[in-house]
């Protein structure tokens, strides 16, 4: 991975982009690329680059450029199908000079031009600069695994991996949150692209490509969401073909990602399901000195220690762990708050920014995860819920149908169906409408949402008659109507939490603040086409999730992880800040002046909440409520105070090396 950036001018007139500029926004991607960090500049146009060193660790210096000097790269990311484009390439007549996938994607784009991103399998976030035709294109991988953000102010264009080096770059750009953004949040988790919480500032949505040029912009889809409608597109084989072929899917998926790299590569190992398949995987394509690492917690209710110590076990891996306890999550939040940009609801991020410490403490600058495999092989909890929720709906007079809710969220203290009464009212909500789209997931959604009674009058009065769910439902493509049941609420969680969330929040931001990419088989263009074909039953089997993922790992894993019970990843929220170890500045930032001076909660309210909190005793003692609206507040507090108040950080900036300063002769 790396960190890329840009300024172009949209306009005549507009001044070209300094040096002075490039390198503050480099300088605030630091932690993306510390290997180092080049330039290009223009009479139009500049590029920066701040590079991770995985490929190509002689040549593969960026910005980039094709052989006469006119096409002009940054990219972050890895194109794991890049030796067999390369030789396709060649054979066309294109000839290379560096070993990397960077210079893949320039030929890739004289040849096919946005086709090219329908032939990659891998992860990006790239620009193109064309310095002949003056166009720029920004593209992002399908399910918007790398990040890329944008601003247009003042004539400028201004694009960057993160959007602190958009900030970085003119100081003139607006700092503010958006209204609609931070309701998306209080009801997604996220901000849902094109949409983010700074006014003025988009991401590019995932599988979009967007270009600038002649003073038109234009952005579309390059890939399209696809589940058979009927039998059309649908996998035809039987529960065993769909393992065999599962099996080798991920197989090919893991090796390359495992064996794609000049440098070494471990694997994250949660001790579930979907990340000992890997770690397995993973040891069968290296075939010896393979790294695990896991994270702890000092709470039992949280730690998976049992299962990692099993899996270390049968794989003989170089294994090192951390032990998370609550005073650690308060110590690193306003860091990870910091580098992932948003409001979060759960401290989950927290300690995967302790865990890439580990993995960067070790040497290690690549990890493979289980990211991905519970929205492609219908893993969630969610899925099951939704599934019992509309068996209900069609008898809702039926006094057995809902007790088999009580089969939901064993692994929860404080479960939402532990009280029969109290589940029947918040499951049975909406049951008439059990056919329409957003029906499995209104019950979070609504929830959620309910936290916006803690916003001001002010941001109420912004936001509006905004509606985010509605916004989210009046966009589903046509075919949504024509999926099954499962295949629509996959559909909205990967739309509304992976990439936003999963794969910001707790998986690049965090990877990425230490310097480590994170690689995710389960993401591969293969692996996930072959998901979206298979029949519902492969992989929810009436209430038994990622079923053909366990029939995949039947002779891989352990029998107990195999058979386990699902615990999704989860840490201590709320009492992490408010016990006897509790930093300072958590009341700070829940005083009443704080919350007045950044005018997103209404003082009164959330104060009140934060006494509620602080007379708490124990974990038992939050609701579900209690600790994501404490959070919350705590997140969007420190995110203001890191990048939109006054007291904004100040980023270091780059100073290039080596390629420094590569001017197109006579542009400037």
């Amino acid at each position: 991975m790396c960190g890329i950036a840009g300024i172009l001018s949209l306009r005549d007139g507009i001044a070209p982009p300094s040096l002075e500029q490039l390198s503050l926004m480099v300088g605030a991607l630091s932690h993306r690329g510390p290997d180092g960090c080049g330039a290009y500049r223009d009479s139009r146009a500049g590029l920066g680059h701040a590079r991770l060193s995985i490929i190509d660790l002689v040549t593969g210096q960026q910005p980039l450029s094709n052989e006469d000097g006119t096409l002009w790269i940054v990219f972050n990311g890895e194109i794991f199908n890049y030796l067999e484009l390369r030789a396709e390439l060649e054979a066309l007549g294109h000839r290379f000079r560096t070993r990397s996938d960077t210079e893949v994607i320039v030929h890739a784009w004289e040849a096919w031009g946005e086709g090219a991103f329908r032939r990659f399998n891998g992860q990006w976030a790239v620009a193109l600069w064309d310095s002949r035709a003056a166009t720029l294109v920004l593209s992002r991988d399908p399910l918007g695994i790398l990040p890329l953000c944008y601003c247009e102010h003042e004539g400028r264009l201004h694009f960057a991996s993160e959007a602190k080096a958009l900030f970085a770059a003119d100081g003139g750009i607006p700092r503010a949150f958006d209204p609609r953004g931070l309701a998306e949040v209080f009801t997604f988790w996220s901000a849902l692209p094109p949409r983010t919480v700074f006014t003025g500032v988009s991401e590019l949505e995932p599988g979009h490509v967007r270009s600038y040029a002649d003073g038109r912009v234009t952005d579309r889809a390059y890939v399209s969401p696809h589940y058979p409608e009927g039998d059309e597109g649908r996998f035809s084989g039987t529960l065993s073909d769909a393992t065999m072929a599962s099996r080798a899917a991920l197989e090919e998926a893991t090796s390359l990602r495992m064996l794609r790299s000049d440098v070494p590569v471990g694997c994250y190992l949660s001790g579930g399901l979907d990340s000992s398949l890997v770690s397995a995987l993973g040891l069968r394509a290296k075939g010896e000195r393979f790294f695990t690492f896991s994270l702890r917690f000092a709470d039992a209710e949280y730690d998976e220690a049992r299962f990692q110590r099993m899996m270390v076990e049968r794989l003989g891996s170089e294994h090192r762990e951390i032990t998370v306890t609550r005073s650690d999550i308060a110590r690193v939040f306003p860091d990870v708050v910091a580098h992932g940009e948003r409001p979060i609801l759960r401290t989950a991020p927290a300690p995967m920014f302790l865990l890439s410490k580990l993995v960067q403490d070790a040497g290690i600058k690549v990890v493979l995860t289980g990211e991905g495999a519970d929205e492609m092989f219908a893993g969630y909890d969610l899925f099951r819920e939704a599934r019992l929720r509309r068996f209900w709906a069609r008898q809702p007079e039926s006094p057995s149908r809902p007790r088999l809710l009580q089969r939901l969220y064993p692994y929860l203290a404080r479960s939402p169906v532990a009280q029969e009464a109290m589940a029947r009212r918040f499951f049975g909500q909406d049951l008439a409408r059990w056919r329409e789209p957003g029906f499995g997931h209104g019950p979070r959604w609504r929830s959620t949402a309910a936290l916006q009674r803690l916003f001001s009058g002010e941001l109420r009065a912004a936001i509006g008659d905004y509606d985010p769910t509605a916004a989210l439902l009046s966009s589903l493509p046509p075919e949504f109507e024509r999926w099954t049941h499962l295949a629509q609420d996959q559909y909205l969680e990967v739309r509304s939490l992976l990439s936003s969330y999963l794969l910001s929040s707790q998986g690049d931001r965090m990877l990425m603040a230490h310097s480590v990419e994170g690689r995710f088989p389960y993401l591969d263009r293969e692996v996930t086409a072959l998901a979206d074909s298979l029949p519902d039953r492969y992989k929810l089997a009436g209430l038994d999730e990622k079923y053909v993922l366990k029939c995949v790992a039947s002779d891989l894993l352990p029998a107990d992880i195999l058979v386990r019970k699902k615990q999704p990843y989860r840490a201590p929220d709320a009492l992490s800040f408010v016990g006897p170890d509790a930093p300072a500045w958590v009341a700070e930032m829940m005083s009443e002046r704080a919350l007045a001076e950044t005018g997103v909660f209404d003082p009164g309210v959330a104060g009140q909440l934060y006494r509620k909190c602080l007379g708490r005793g124990d974990d038992s003692q939050f609701s579900n409520a209690d600790n994501m609206a404490l959070v919350g507040i705590l997140s969007t507090q420190l995110l203001h105070d890191a990048l939109v108040g006054r007291g904004a950080r100040v980023v270091r900036p780059a100073t290039f090396q080596t390629v420094a300063d590569r001017l197109q002769e006579g542009a400037v």
